[in-house]
């Protein structure tokens, strides 16, 4: 049982540690271009409320799945294998879930407020860094962490939670921190 347990949080583990891979490599190096990830990735960037549509993200999800379990099967036994395999694809939906939360949800918690600082310094203040959006674990190994100044967001790309309908400026709680970029 235990083992069971240290292949499923390994295969978490394993999720943040490709999250990072992916998103450094694919979506922000230009050695590894052209390639699958980057297309769509570069239009998040452009187009902040854009993602990815479900089907290619499932399509990729079950390849790699597939290509994850059969040698953690051959690895590590059908139970640990697959412990890995199912802690890797869940750690992937949270990532997912978090992600896109975090673009259209003002979030909760003193861990939701990281995320979104973490991640949305990455998109408005330097795209170089703060690669990891569910943990910032492999930004201090490779020495891609900064701590986020103030996020200055284009008006164009402000996400609704950081905007105030009624007037169009940022919302008071964000004040610190926080600010809106071009015109009103």
């Amino acid at each position: 049982m235990i083992a069971v347990l240290v292949a499923l949080l390994g295969g978490a583990m394993a999720w943040t540690f490709l999250e990072y891979c992916i998103h450094r490599w694919l979506g922000h190096d230009a050695r590894t271009r052209p390639n699958l990830f980057e297309s769509e990735h570069t239009q998040h960037h452009a187009q902040g409320d854009y993602f990815a549509p479900a089907w290619k993200k499932g399509l990729a999800a079950l390849v790699a799945l597939v290509v994850v379990a059969i040698p953690a099967w051959m690895l590590a036994g059908p139970d640990r294998g697959v412990a890995f395999a199912l802690g890797l694809a869940s750690c992937y939906v949270f990532y997912e879930v978090l992600h896109r939360r975090a673009h259209t949800h003002a979030g909760f918690g003193a861990y939701g407020r990281w995320v979104r600082r973490h991640h949305f310094w990455h998109h408005f203040g330097d795209p170089r860094v703060n690669h990891g959006v569910t943990s910032p674990l492999w930004d201090w190994v490779f020495g891609t962490w900064r701590r986020p100044e103030v996020i200055a967001v284009p008006r164009k790309l402000a996400m609704p939670w950081l905007v105030d309908p009624a007037t169009g400026e940022l919302r008071p709680e964000f004040a610190e921190g926080w600010r809106l970029r071009g015109r009103g």
